[in-house]
C-alpha cells in the first residue's frame, strides 16, 4: 500500500488529482499540501473516506519549512512512495511591467519549491520504486508574450524534470513531467479571463492522465515532457 504527497491540492488539477488518487487501488495514505487550510479540507471532503488523508497547510514561499513538512509526513505515514508537485502561481505581466517581487514569487512557487520538495522526499523514496510527477505547462515550451515569468518558470520545471529523471534513476525513482494545455483551473482564469471554461479541458481529464502515469504498470514515459491537451 502506497503513501502519496500532493502539493497545490486545494483547487484545480491538484484537487481533482487528490480525489482521483484516493480511489486508486493500492493508495493507502495521501497528504494534501497548500496554503489555504479551508480549501484543503474541502478537497478532503470529496475524497474516498476509506483513504487515510491528512491536511498540511503550508505556504510554498516558505522554502525553509518544506523539509520539516516532509519529515512530519514521513513520521505519520512511515513511507513516501508518490510525490505530485502541483503547486502553482501566476501573475501574467509583460516584461517591462513585471516587478522583482513577481519574478521571485513566480519562480519560487512554480520551480524552486518543487526542487526543495523533491530533495526532501527523495531521502525517503530511495530504493522504493517511487515516482515523482511534476506539473509544468505548454507555456513552458512555446512562446507566451505577456507571461514571461510564468513561461520561464514552467520551462524550468520541464528542464529539471528531465535532468532528475536521469539523476534519480539509480535510486529506482521515476520522474514524470506533464504539460497541460488549456484547462479550466483558477490559474487559467487569471491568464485568460474572457475564456469560457466549459469549452476547454477539465481538471478531471488531467487527473486521469496523472493516475495512469503513477500506476505501477507504467514504466516507459518518464523523463519526457508529456503534453496533455484536448483535441
Amino acid at each position: 500500500m502506497k503513501s502519496c504527497i500532493i502539493t497545490g491540492a486545494s483547487q484545480g488539477i491538484g484537487r481533482a488529482t487528490a480525489v482521483k488518487m484516493s480511489y486508486e487501488e493500492g493508495i493507502k495514505n495521501i497528504a494534501l499540501i497548500a496554503r489555504n487550510a479551508d480549501n484543503l479540507n474541502k478537497t478532503k471532503e470529496l475524497m474516498n473516506p476509506k483513504c487515510n488523508v491528512i491536511v498540511v497547510p503550508h505556504d510554498m514561499m516558505d522554502l525553509d519549512g518544506i523539509e520539516d513538512v516532509v519529515d512530519n509526513i514521513y513520521k505519520e505515514f512511515g513511507a513516501i512512495d508518490l510525490l505530485i508537485n502541483g503547486a502553482g502561481f501566476v501573475n501574467p505581466t509583460a516584461l517591462l511591467d513585471t516587478t522583482n517581487e513577481n519574478f521571485e514569487r513566480t519562480f519560487t512557487i512554480n520551480t524552486v519549491s518543487m526542487l526543495v520538495m523533491i530533495r526532501s522526499c527523495v531521502r525517503y523514496m530511495k530504493g522504493r520504486d517511487a515516482k515523482i510527477l511534476n506539473i509544468a505547462s505548454t507555456a513552458g515550451s512555446t512562446s507566451r508574450p505577456g507571461w514571461v515569468a510564468y513561461a520561464a518558470a514552467k520551462a524550468g520545471v520541464i528542464s529539471l524534470s528531465k535532468t532528475l529523471a536521469d539523476e534519480l534513476r539509480g535510486y529506482k525513482i521515476k520522474v514524470y513531467c506533464i504539460s497541460p494545455g488549456r484547462c479550466a483551473t483558477e490559474l487559467r482564469r487569471i491568464l485568460a479571463p474572457e475564456e469560457d471554461p466549459t469549452t476547454i479541458m477539465q481538471p478531471e481529464d488531467v487527473a486521469d492522465v496523472i493516475a495512469n502515469l503513477l500506476s505501477s504498470g507504467e514504466n516507459c514515459l518518464d523523463g519526457q515532457d508529456i503534453v496533455v491537451r484536448q483535441k
